[in-house]
């Protein structure tokens, strides 16, 4: 019997038919001990570590990790990602729909909060896990838009002229694959009043890799203007890989926005928020909204109050131009716009 031949495909071939993002995003970090180990810190850390990822996991790509400071526990990169026992403590407040986001849901994955813009829900899948994630126990498997069927978030989109701009959030919407990025842009095109579509993303700040050919080419092809929302809190996070990849966007006439969250140990001074918001300038990119923490479960810890993240902002003011300084803002749950704050 004549015996059949293999037929094998080089590593290389292989290689080339998966993203570069997706295989970084494939290895990304999601045991306490290897981050501990990766980034020589006391092992002490680990049961408690270990014990608010089972609550919340681990994310976080290793191409973040490597701007992170080895051996030092108080690096605010790593307080960002890094589960700590304190998310396990019980705060009174803090809760886990904050900003209202299920009385809000207007259809499957549609989040109605404003007039004259809808937010769609779109993955729950993310590149990093951030520990103050205000949706970290968010029912994404009842609540988004289905990858494989959007028809009744788009029906909802199509049958209100009032809505004019489509904001993608999740989870990350940059987690989607270009093609499923591609059929839902495409579709998105065909409802005659929308004029804007606003992508929130930290992936361009994680994991640079994401911002590919591929992408590129699905952004040029809607006919809607693009505004890019990314999320970097500290300037630490903007290395030449994320500078390079946030050119890139800035070439395609995408508009880049910057939203940071108030963080206590990553950037609570007017020092570190000075300096985010010049690294951002100078990437292209327009310091948007700095928002107060939403009160969300196992996050408590990296609350700044009121009062004192007012004198920082106004410290703030004074050191920047206008147009560097971002708004301090808090999400209200049923009030018709963002509440300014200082």
């Amino acid at each position: 019997m004549e015996s059949q031949k293999l037929i094998m495909i080089p590593a290389k071939a292989l290689s080339r038919q998966v993203p570069c993002w997706q295989r970084e995003l494939a290895q990304a970090i999601t045991d306490p001990a290897e981050l501990l180990r990766e980034l020589e810190l006391d092992p002490a850390l680990l049961p408690a570590a270990r014990a608010a990822a089972a609550r919340f996991p681990l994310r976080v790509p290793r191409g973040f990790v490597a701007r992170m400071r080895k051996g030092d526990p108080d690096d605010p990169l790593l307080r960002q990602v890094l589960p700590l026992g304190a998310e396990l403590e019980a705060t009174p407040g803090f809760v886990n729909d904050p900003v209202g986001d299920r009385a809000a849901q207007a259809a499957p994955g549609v989040l109605h909060k404003y007039h004259g813009r809808a937010l769609l829900i779109v993955t729950g899948a993310c590149a990093v896990h951030c520990r103050y994630c205000f949706r970290r126990e968010y029912p994404y498997a009842d609540s988004h838009a289905g990858v494989d069927d959007w028809r009744p978030a788009l029906a909802y989109l199509a049958n209100d002229p009032s809505i004019r701009e489509v904001i993608l959030s999740g989870g990350d919407p940059l987690s989607l694959s270009d093609r499923r990025l591609g059929v839902l842009l495409a579709a998105l095109d065909q409802i005659p009043h929308l004029e804007r579509l606003r992508i929130h993303s930290r992936q361009p700040i994680v994991l640079p890799e994401r911002v590919d050919d591929g992408l590129l080419e699905r952004l040029a092809q809607t006919r809607l203007r693009l505004v890019l929302v990314v999320h970097a809190n500290h300037p630490r996070e903007l290395d030449e890989t994320v500078r390079t990849a946030l050119a890139r966007l800035a070439a395609t006439g995408v508009t880049l926005l910057n939203q940071a969250v108030l963080l206590r140990g990553v950037n609570d001074s007017t020092t570190v928020l000075a300096e985010l918001s010049e690294a951002l300038f100078a990437a292209r990119v327009l310091p948007y909204y700095l928002h107060l923490l939403d009160p969300v479960r196992g996050a408590a810890h990296f609350d700044v109050n009121e009062t004192e993240a007012s004198a920082i902002i106004k410290t703030l003011r004074r050191r920047l131009p206008g147009y560097l300084t971002p708004r301090l803002v808090r999400e209200q749950p049923g009030q018709p716009a963002k509440t300014l704050v200082g």
